[in-house]
């Protein structure tokens, strides 16, 4: 969405552990070659231990180490190490590409046959190397069953070098009495700390050069405080930039100053909330709410003030029952299931196609959710017609989502496998949505690989558009047009974008204008156009139905 703003090529803070990225401040460069020091050394035998903070970037040096392997490197890389000393030697085996169907279940066969592998690997002059990421996760039998491993040897050589990466919980693991066997074969111990003030600026340039940035936007200020609330942990410091650069598109703002990042910090590492209270509850409960959801849409904040009882239009909270209302779980519901991008994967492809998806929208408005009206490959034409109710379908993203403020159908994919998503809400590192039925809570860049970016929405147009159902100009209103809606769009404008004139509203430059800036501040298409999209976001302060953006 920002890339155009920003003259970037793709984005510069994904937290995806991308080798292309990867920044190597002194102590990465010193870890890295610790690591590589434990593929070279060969048959030395002693462990490497390799710990770090959470989003440090032990694993994307884990990554930078297999890409500049040895010709003569064979490694098996063990990624979840949540397993039995049994499981653990099949997975050892099975990332060797070795046979292990006879073998299964049976500790010896299993070691046997590595032990055969190893000896045929050394004739022919290779080196194994076992790398266990995450390795907090092992469990005492388990790290035992890996320190058994070096016992596999020749006179000379040992068979199999071991490389230990995982938190700070791992050193204390290792200091217990029980595992002081293991302890005393550790040869090579590399802590990874944060990165400092200076490393945190030449971090955020190389990212930025690296993604096919020239102007870097960032006033020194500013990577100073993005220093201070991440702590110097690369995961975080992107989070907070990605944010940033958002808030800086939106507002049309080539230079991100401090303050920018304040709002993104707060914005991005503040603890999730409950959802939002029932319409309808005491106007004080209302009022908190109304505080938290301001907090949660700095981005975008509203263009104009809210408008009182008196003003508000007849009918527009009649047409439907509001989606806050009716997507907020009822007693009892299910809780929302955390999975990642493997898990979504196989929903898509298990699952009914997205029917259920489109009969939980349709059910939202009160519409019948049964019928072959609700084919999910029919589109808009798939919603039956009701009185000011109206589809949109377009490509956005996440954020454009938040700023329609609407549960909307993503269109998902995993091969050649495609379904629909119900959205029900987000926040800066999450998405939850409902699928066959089931809650799920995902990670928006494990989501992100699966949505094409086709979406659906419903919303209730108050009455003063005087719009017939379904029927949304995408660019009706010609130069010099003028009527009700227009008159509606105008106000929506004021004081803000648009200064109040006692004449009728007409379409002209000035309006343009306005319409333009208001759909930057917005995240939307800043092409001018009164189209649905832009109605559709106009009309959300009057019927209440945002999106369930504080996750619990």
């Amino acid at each position: 969405m920002y890339l155009a703003h920003y003259g970037l090529s793709e984005p510069p803070f994904s937290i995806t552990p991308d080798p292309r990225f990867v920044f190597l401040s002194e102590r990465h460069r010193d870890a890295l070659a610790h690591l590589l020091f434990g593929v070279d050394q060969g048959g030395g035998g002693g462990f490497v231990q390799l710990t770090g903070e959470v989003g440090t970037g032990k694993t994307t040096l884990c990554r930078v180490v297999l890409e500049q392997l040895p010709e003569n490197a064979r490694v098996a890389l063990v990624l979840n190490p949540q397993l039995t000393p049994v499981e653990l030697l099949e997975t050892i085996c099975q990332e060797l590409r070795l046979q292990v169907g006879d073998h299964r279940g049976s500790r010896k066969a299993l070691v046997d046959a590595l032990n055969a592998y190893l000896l045929e690997a050394y004739s022919q002059g290779l080196r194994v190397v076992l790398i266990i990421d995450e390795a907090q996760n092992l469990s005492a039998d388990a790290l035992e069953q890996v320190r058994l491993l070096t016992n596999l040897e020749t006179p000379t050589q040992k068979l199999l070098q071991i490389i230990l990466i995982g938190q700070p919980e791992l050193r204390t693991m290792l200091a217990r009495n029980d595992l002081r066997q293991l302890a005393q074969r550790i040869t090579a111990r590399y802590h990874l700390t944060p990165l400092d003030v200076a490393e945190t600026a030449q971090y955020l340039r190389h990212r930025w050069r690296v993604a096919g940035g020239a102007h870097f936007p960032f006033t020194p200020e500013a990577a100073q405080r993005l220093h201070r609330h991440a702590g110097g942990v690369p995961r975080l410091i992107n989070v907070i930039a990605e944010r940033t650069l958002l808030a800086g598109y939106a507002h049309d703002a080539s230079s991100l100053h401090a303050r920018w990042v304040d709002r993104a910090a707060s914005e991005a590492l503040a603890p999730k909330r409950g959802r939002w209270p029932r319409r309808g509850i005491a106007l004080a409960v209302a009022a908190t709410a109304a505080a938290v959801l301001a907090a949660v849409l700095w981005l975008w904040p509203s263009p104009v003030p809210e408008a009182s009882a008196a003003a508000a239009p007849a009918g527009a909270d009649a047409v439907a029952q509001s989606p806050a209302d009716l997507a907020t779980a009822p007693a009892g519901a299910p809780a929302a299931v955390t999975v990642d991008a493997g898990g979504l994967a196989q929903r898509i492809v298990d699952g009914d196609g997205g029917r259920s998806a489109w009969q939980a929208l349709l059910a939202m408005w009160q519409l019948p959710a049964d019928g072959p009206s609700t084919d999910p490959a029919a589109g808009c034409a798939a919603v039956p017609q009701a009185p000011h109710l109206h589809c949109v379908r377009g490509i956005a993203t996440l954020d454009k989502l938040a700023t329609l403020g609407r549960p909307a159908l993503l269109r998902v994919r995993d091969g050649d496998t495609e379904s629909w998503a119900l959205l029900l809400g987000l926040d800066a590192l999450d998405v939850r949505l409902q699928m066959h039925g089931e809650v799920l809570d995902v990670d928006r860049v494990a989501l992100d690989h699966a949505w094409t970016g086709d979406y659906l929405a419903l919303w209730p147009a108050p009455a003063a558009l005087e719009l017939a159902p379904g029927a949304l100009p995408v660019n009706a209103f010609a130069t010099g047009a003028s009527g009700p809606v227009i008159d509606w769009v105008a106000a929506q404008l004021q004081p803000r974008y648009l200064a109040a004139s006692g004449a009728p509203a007409r379409v002209d430059a000035t309006l343009r204008e306005a319409v333009r800036s208001y759909q930057r501040a917005r995240g939307l298409a800043s092409d001018g156009v009164i189209g649905p999209e832009t109605l559709m976001a106009m009309s959300s302060r009057h019927d209440g139905a945002r999106l369930l953006l504080a996750l619990e």
